[in-house]
């Protein structure tokens, strides 16, 4: 992994991805793609790391794919991983994104693959794609309209125009605001009440999320108990349990 991806473990197994191209605003090229898609993959390999979180560096999240690399042939892209190394095949652990400044065109789709969004008061999100004659094909044309009312989906992607990091918690977009210079800490925060539970129940918590739309009414309850079933088995719940009635934090192990 080169410079244009930075990874940092912090305590409690949580794995910090930075986009590291402040000079071009983050903008995705080859190698940050790879470098997301290789930090993603030692996140759900690694048994040591329960939820990883994704930022920018230099006081913005990401401007979308870097259009001087696009025309000298270099594709933000990984196959099998989409744009980012991210966007069509999110990991299996969670992924917080940490937003300061601009997170649009590409950036905002790749907000769109976290799984939580934490934003500064000042960060601006959204998909101007359309400014350009492009479509937003990295999944904001898909997936916006399954997580915000159809017309607001379209008022943004129709007009192009960014959206607040205010606007975007109350349509549901963004979970937490921080103030300025504040949504990586609000982002670790978050990480470590995640990481400090099962994380089998919360790999399986969010598989289920994510999938039980695509389930019809008939499948759903079997899909998801051959989900559960093992993790009800296992030994981080007969921990769980324990700890609890021990009056103590619980161990996990993962197992």
């Amino acid at each position: 992994m080169g410079d244009e991806v930075l990874t940092e473990r912090r305590d409690g197994g949580v794995l910090v991805v930075t986009i590291n191209r402040p000079e071009a605003k983050n903008a995705v090229n080859g190698a940050v793609a790879a470098g997301i898609a290789a930090a993603l993959d030692e996140l759900d390999s690694d048994d040591q790391l329960r939820v990883g979180v994704l930022t920018g560096a230099g006081g913005t999240f990401c401007a979308g794919m870097d259009l001087k690399a696009f025309l000298r042939g270099e594709a933000p892209t990984v196959e099998g991983r989409g744009f980012g190394g991210l966007t069509e095949a999110p990991p299996r652990k969670p992924l917080i994104g940490a937003v300061e400044g601009w997170a649009v065109a590409g950036g905002f789709e790749l907000l769109l693959a976290c799984d939580l969004v934490v934003a500064a008061e000042t960060a601006h999100l959204g998909v101007p794609e359309v400014k350009r004659a492009l479509v937003a094909a990295a999944g904001a044309a898909m997936l916006l309209p399954q997580r915000v009312p159809l017309a607001i989906a379209l008022e943004m992607l129709l007009t192009g125009d960014p959206i607040t990091a205010g606007r975007a918690a109350e349509l549901g977009l963004v979970n937490r605001v921080t103030p300025e210079g504040g949504a990586l800490e609000g982002a670790l925060a978050l990480a470590a009440a995640i990481a400090a539970n099962g994380p089998l129940a919360v790999a399986v918590s969010k598989q289920v999320a994510r999938e039980a739309r695509d389930w019809s009414g008939a499948e759903a309850w079997t899909r998801q108990a051959d989900l559960v079933l093992p993790v009800f088995v296992s030994q981080d719940a007969q921990e769980g349990a324990t700890a609890f009635a021990e009056k103590r934090p619980p161990r996990y192990q993962g197992r």
